[in-house]
């Protein structure tokens, strides 16, 4: 295996934390406006900056052809989870929230068996898949009230569109421009918010620290957050960069219990590590890709090829 460079490890570490803290700022931030507000202020900021790279890159036209399945990729990765996401938000904690995503990958291995994508669902994956749902029952056991049971619905449509995003990307995007992509998928979100989002951001009042969390959301956490997962794809490869996804929860339990002041249980800690042992097994392939192949694949033109990662 390759030695992976310091320039991959700083990104791979920046990524972490860039895609960790989101469920720390959406909470701050549902705080204050609407879930619709937010998901407007985020997908919005982050296409003014965006859109105007995939232009001057010429990477819109090529895209136009597929807009059915972009649309469909908006829908399932962008416009219903950050919006379920958001207004779980007013009722969990944001660290709960984070490791109930966790269970994305389990989400996505179930449906790559059940689209056939993955041929065989041996005994080392169905293991993975137990032990991964036995940590989501854990969190739910340990965190969870009956009031809060919408909310984990939410979280739990939420999970299956960020499985179902990757899978699209995957199999009906990946020839096409990243940035391309992505651009025109979050100017869709925010067209698609601005009427509701704009009304109900009028409506409120918000505070300097909620407007600094959704703008750091739209700048930050989206904007920034796929030029340097893009890089980082560059440096390592798609499959080794999609790791990031086991991180990320971890970052936002750090997170919330730190500075929101959200209590720390057993249950969270040990639901976390069985949803991300689940995951393990559950995702791991048989024979894993050389670094060949993963590097021929980052290589392809700037081709969108993230699969199993979680645009948050």
């Amino acid at each position: 295996m390759a030695a992976v460079s310091r320039k991959a490890l700083v990104l791979f570490a920046v990524m972490c934390l860039v895609w960790g803290i989101p469920y720390l700022l959406i909470k701050v931030a549902v705080s204050g406006i609407t879930p619709a507000s937010l998901v407007f202020l985020r997908t919005g900021i982050g296409a003014l900056l965006l859109v105007p790279v995939a232009i001057a890159r010429k990477e819109v036209r090529p895209i136009l052809p597929a807009w059915r399945w972009l649309i469909a990729y908006t829908v399932a990765e962008l416009a219903i989870p950050w919006f379920l996401l958001s207004s779980a938000e007013t009722k969990l904690s944001s660290s709960l929230s984070g490791l109930l995503v966790a269970a994305v990958p389990l989400f996505g291995a179930l449906l790559a068996w059940i689209t056939r994508s993955e041929h065989q669902l041996d005994g080392r994956r169905l293991a993975g898949l137990g032990v991964g749902f036995a940590g989501v029952a854990v969190l739910l056991g340990f965190d969870i009230t009956g009031h809060d049971l919408l909310a984990v619905a939410e979280i739990g449509v939420c999970t299956v569109g960020y499985a179902v995003g990757p899978m699209i990307i995957s199999r009906k995007l990946s020839h096409l421009p990243s940035v391309g992509v992505v651009a025109a998928s979050l100017a869709l979100a925010a067209l698609v918010y601005a009427p509701v989002g704009i009304i109900q951001l009028g409506d409120s009042h918000p505070t300097a620290k909620v407007l600094a969390s959704a703008v750091t959301l739209g700048v930050v956490c989206t904007a920034l957050a796929f030029v340097l997962f893009f890089a980082l794809i560059a440096e390592i490869g798609p499959v080794r960069a999609t790791v990031i996804a086991y991180f990320n929860p971890a970052v936002a339990l750090v997170l919330g219990v730190t500075i929101l002041g959200e209590p720390l249980r057993i249950g969270a800690v040990l639901g976390f590590a069985l949803i991300l042992l689940g995951s393990v097994l559950a995702t791991r392939r048989r024979t894993a890709r050389t670094e060949g192949d993963a590097a021929g694949s980052a290589g392809r033109a700037g081709s969108v090829e993230i699969e199993s990662a979680d645009l948050r």
